[in-house]
């Protein structure tokens, strides 16, 4: 054991900077993802006790609904990450801080703008009948919405500071913030079930509302600290930066539609196929398939602006030796899946008794679906990093219009149920596991023309 150890260890300390920074940031993504998972789980049964389960599902549908308009940003937060990225490993620190005055301007005023709009329609919307609910809660569904995408207005801007903080490799910073949100979410439903009886609407609110208050602190922290050099100022704002973030920037945009639209829809479409209640155990097993994609993506993800980095030093080896390694340790996932699989049965009785009853076909489309996400995160993740994302972009479009329609096709008229939603998703990433992997090899060998390098 000390032997593999020591090899190990060695291995590490012959390794190059950007390398052993990647190591350093996996380590501190594994500690605070294993302690968001932890809390994740033990937020549904507390969630569910709370609210019940048709609530709860109301709540889910709600927040996938919220969700896709992540895509406000127009792709500026992808945009900011790869050229901030690129200014500061050529040492060009006013062009940073240039891109960042940019991207936070801009994405306040299309914030404010959006924000306003959504109050005035808010007014026509029957929100109850657009989430399938009960007609009681419309009063509170009318309060409710404007208040969530108010902070997530806030939100958008102030995520902003982590793509600055990816795009200078510090690689865990997504997931300590996913950590310290959980835990402050997990404390709020606890008190909320201690003190009031059950309400979506404060639930709503409060949730809503930590998520930005996290991300507040962490803006303060950077921009009084690692990053006041780079603080925001409204006169550096100037056409020609937006236009060199947006010329990456929309391209990201247009993906992270097509992406939202393919991931965050599953949960309405449920909703409206069948009830608010079944968007619970389609969320079950997705929470617990998800436990492989997460484990995979701390892995996968501190490789995206170091490959940024590489590829602007023209460091084609330690590229290619790094998705050499991602693609070995991939094997071991649909392994893991299969033992996830068997055991699927026993953990739900586990977590969340029998509140929920997840069919086995549900589980095994969904490691299915876990399958491919984790092998398409090898190669989507050097594409965005060399920003070579056009190719991506039109598998996205296409995914994105093959997907409801075939969740409607496999669910309701195979009668596969719920499953048939999650074999949809399936079928529509196949085309991209598929082309991926070519686009990484004529790339990085350069043999890449057309819309292979663009």
């Amino acid at each position: 054991m000390r032997k593999l150890i020591n090899f190990f260890l060695n291995k590490i300390n012959s390794s190059s900077d950007r390398t052993k920074n990647i190591i350093k940031h996996i380590g501190w993504s594994s500690l605070f993802k294993a302690g968001s998972v932890l809390i994740s789980f033990l937020l549904v049964p507390l969630t569910i006790t709370y609210l019940n389960n048709e609530n709860y599902g109301i709540w889910l549908t709600l927040s996938s609904f919220i969700s896709w308009f992540t895509f406000l940003d127009v792709g500026l937060g992808k945009g900011l990450q790869n050229k901030f990225a690129e200014a500061k490993a050529n040492k060009e620190y006013d062009l940073a801080k240039a891109y960042v005055s940019c991207a936070y301007f801009t994405i306040g005023i299309v914030s404010l703008i959006l924000v306003f709009i959504f109050f005035i329609l808010n007014k026509y919307i029957n929100w109850a009948q657009v989430f399938n609910a009960n007609d009681s809660l419309n009063d509170s569904l009318n309060i409710l919405l404007p208040i969530i995408f108010t902070f997530f207005g806030f939100q958008l801007v102030s995520k902003l500071i982590v793509s600055i903080y990816i795009a200078d490799q510090h690689h865990s910073i997504n997931i300590k913030i996913e950590f310290f949100t959980r835990v402050f979410s997990l404390l709020a439903v606890w008190i909320l079930i201690k003190t009031t009886e059950s309400s979506l609407l404060i639930y709503g609110c409060i949730l809503s509302i930590l998520p930005f208050l996290v991300l507040l602190v962490l803006n303060l922290i950077g921009f009084k600290g690692e990053y006041r050099h780079f603080k925001p100022v409204l006169s550096l704002w100037k056409r020609k930066y937006l236009k060199d973030i947006t010329g990456v920037g929309l391209n990201f945009f247009v993906i992270q539609i097509s992406t939202l639209i393919l991931f965050s829809t599953d949960n309405f479409i449920i909703a409206k196929l069948f009830t608010a209640a079944d968007v619970v155990p389609y969320n079950v097993a997705f929470k617990y398939f998800s436990i492989m994609v997460m484990l995979f993506t701390i892995i996968v993800t501190p490789y995206w602006s170091s490959i940024t980095e590489a590829y602007t030093n023209n460091d084609f080896l330690w590229i290619k030796n790094s998705i050499k390694r991602l693609q070995i340790l991939w094997f071991a996932v649909p392994i893991c899946l299969l033992v996830m699989l068997a055991l699927s049965n026993w953990f739900y009785n586990f977590w969340v008794g029998d509140k929920v009853n997840v069919e086995f076909n549900l589980s095994f489309s969904m490691a299915i679906f876990a399958m491919l996400m984790t092998f398409n995160m090898i190669y989507v993740n050097f594409i965005n990093g060399v920003g070579k994302i056009k190719l991506q972009l039109y598998l996205g479009i296409f995914s994105m219009i093959i997907n409801i329609p075939l969740s409607i096709f496999f669910s309701k008229i195979l009668q596969l149920g719920l499953s048939g939603v999650v074999l949809a998703t399936c079928f529509s990433l196949l085309l991209q596991s598929i082309l991926s992997p070519i686009q990484y090899f004529k790339i990085i060998n350069g043999k890449a023309k057309g819309i292979w390098n663009k």
